[in-house]
């Protein structure tokens, strides 16, 4: 069953916030249905878009980097720190392109994907 969600312009951070909501749903989804690389990708992307959703909430500019770091150093520059996102959720990044295409990273381990998850919520 579909749902109906309400939509933002694109500029809105819940719009953002919204995708990232998707994506770590999506992460959540379980190696039974889906690869631990992709569903690591979900929990990369579902981080990068909720910190960019604060960083239009504080009229920020941005570039468009899937680089988690980067976009924390940039929140750290603006007085907004995340203690418990920095820099650890850093790690992150590593799954944000190479896992999506064949034989480009290593395989992703289940504790690999558990620490992902952790780190996407």
């Amino acid at each position: 069953m579909y749902t109906t969600v309400r939509r933002y312009p694109p500029d809105h951070p819940m719009a953002w916030l919204s995708f990232a909501k998707d994506d770590l749903n999506a992460a959540r989804v379980g190696p039974d249905l889906i690869s631990l690389e992709i569903l690591c990708f979900h929990a990369q992307q579902a981080a990068e878009k909720a910190l960019k959703a604060v960083l239009i909430d504080q009229s920020t500019d941005f570039p468009y980097t899937h680089d988690i770091g980067e976009l924390l150093t940039i929140l750290e520059e603006i007085g907004i720190s995340y203690a418990a996102g920095s820099p650890e959720t850093s790690r992150l990044t590593r799954y944000a392109v190479s896992v999506r295409y064949p034989g480009l990273a290593d395989p992703v381990t289940p504790d690999e994907y558990r620490d992902a998850l952790r780190l996407a919520e």
